[in-house]
């Protein structure tokens, strides 16, 4: 009976240093990890990109709104810019012309890199977490 006993025990035992070293290998910084396993790529983007030539290259521009003021901010077309949306309470910013959307708090706004190139006025929409409504957060006004 002692026998069965000592084998308990021994699997016991077993199991919970593998479970500890199971959970220690989880538990090392990413740097290391990756240094074990190749990285994932990214999967690729299906929305195509339109690439400016050298000459024509302009700097990355940040338009910052927030949603409360329902602001305009110009940009001239072919301009690359980084839209940072502020908002209120949690929920999804987006905008439909540019067929981006990204969810934004309090304290986390929205982000969008866009890089519009028609002239036109495209709104940015607030729809608040658990509402069906979206609300005009915003404009970008693509001018020349």
């Amino acid at each position: 009976m002692g026998e069965v006993h000592l084998r308990r025990a021994l699997l016991l035992f077993a199991i919970v240093l593998g479970l500890a070293a199971l959970t220690a290998s989880f538990s090392r910084p990413r740097e290391e990890r990756g240094r074990e396993a190749p990285a994932q790529t990214a999967p690729t983007s299906t929305v195509p990109t339109q690439t400016l030539a050298p000459g024509n290259a302009r700097e990355l521009r940040t338009l910052e709104f927030d949603a409360a003021e329902q602001q305009v901010r110009n940009l001239e077309p072919g301009t690359a810019a980084t839209l940072v949306v502020a908002v209120a309470e949690a929920g999804l910013v987006n905008v439909p012309a540019l067929g981006v959307t990204a969810p934004a708090e309090p304290l986390t706004p929205a982000q969008f890199d866009v890089l519009p190139t028609d002239p036109g006025r495209y709104d940015l929409r607030f729809t608040p977490a658990g509402g069906e409504e979206s609300e005009l957060a915003g404009t970008l006004d693509v001018v020349e």
